[in-house]
């Protein structure tokens, strides 16, 4: 019973996430943030103010997505991923059978194979950006649809909007291969 009047619990929303809000009054000066089932846990102290627990909600999730972004994505992310690039962008057209890391790929980025379903991405990617990954993805999943590189291919990619700027990434990153010694 002692332990229910030193803390109160509160669920709120910030920026659309979910964020359980555990109010303190034993603890006076730190926040400490983790996660519980996905939901971003903040155990606080009871005289924070809603703007500061907002304010430290938003900086715990900014630094979680970091660390997220930083872990490389298994195959069943990377399916989870494609099949979500799916809907967005494609209305959920192209369903990839399967989707994986290839370490077998050293000149391309990706590659599908139209007839199985099967989308493969050089290994070499899993340290790029997550949009970088995207970007392969999307144009993976767009040769689901059209198999070639011509105009209606080209419109399919630029519906993703990074799609310039990971190709401009990507070119840089291959010069740097072919001019390394």
């Amino acid at each position: 019973m002692a332990s229910r009047q030193l803390q109160q619990q509160q669920e709120i929303t910030v920026d659309g996430q979910q964020v359980l809000v555990v109010r303190s009054a034993r603890r006076t000066r730190t926040i400490t943030a983790d996660q519980v089932a996905g939901t971003l846990r903040l155990r606080v102290p009871v005289r924070l103010s809603q703007r500061e627990i907002e304010d430290h909600a938003r900086a715990f999730q900014k630094k979680l997505s970091r660390r997220a972004a930083r872990r490389p994505r298994s195959d069943e992310e990377l399916a989870q991923r494609a099949r979500a690039l799916s809907t967005r962008y494609f209305d959920g057209v192209p369903q990839p059978q399967a989707v994986s890391w290839s370490t077998q790929q050293h000149q391309r980025w990706g590659s599908t194979t139209s007839t199985t379903g099967t989308i493969r991405l050089s290994a070499r990617l899993r340290e790029m950006p997550v949009w970088v990954q995207d970007s392969v993805l999307v144009h993976e999943l767009a040769h689901l649809i059209e198999p070639g590189h011509g105009a209606e291919f080209k419109a399919l990619i630029a519906k993703y909007p990074r799609t310039a700027e990971a190709d401009a990434f990507l070119a840089g990153v291959s010069w740097a291969d072919r001019h390394a010694d």
